[in-house]
């Protein structure tokens, strides 16, 4: 057996999980040439087999649930998405608001309140890690506790 083409190689990629184009790219640079490689991903465009933006949209949709908008921009950027792609992906994808899903995921680390700095201090840099905006971080830190939730 021989060794697979190129075209071979960004079939098994795509088979496993969406890919970006620009991660397609670097997983194949080591076995052809530039040229070589924007061919074959802009044949797998062609076909339906790779796409930025549904990329993206799933992208988002699976990690919502536990990062802000913020991380979310920068994974996608990281990873080589277009600034237009991704404000579509966060529109379409993003349905509930920054601050319920900032209060989720608090909530769903933290059972109790901050009542004193050093824990305020703790739940807020939790909450920025994950990538939420520090004006919604104060305004959440601030509201009551709801015990229902």
């Amino acid at each position: 057996m021989g060794e697979p083409s190129l075209r071979e190689r960004a079939l098994r990629h795509l088979a496993r999980r969406d890919h970006s184009r620009a991660e397609l790219a670097r997983k194949l640079a080591s076995h052809g040439e530039h040229d070589e490689i924007q061919a074959v991903i802009a044949r797998m465009g062609e076909l339906g087999l790779q796409s930025d933006s549904r990329y993206a949209e799933v992208f988002v949709r699976s990690k919502s649930a536990r990062f802000g908008e913020t991380r979310l921009r920068r994974e996608l950027t990281l990873r080589g998405i277009d600034r237009d792609l991704i404000d579509a992906a966060l529109a379409t994808e993003c349905v509930e608001s920054e601050l319920d899903r900032a209060r989720s995921v608090l909530r769903g680390r933290f059972s109790t309140p901050p009542t004193e700095t050093r824990e305020w201090a703790r739940q807020a840099r939790f909450l920025q890690t994950r990538g939420f905006a520090p004006e919604l971080i104060r305004k959440l830190l601030k509201e009551p506790h709801d015990e229902s939730a």
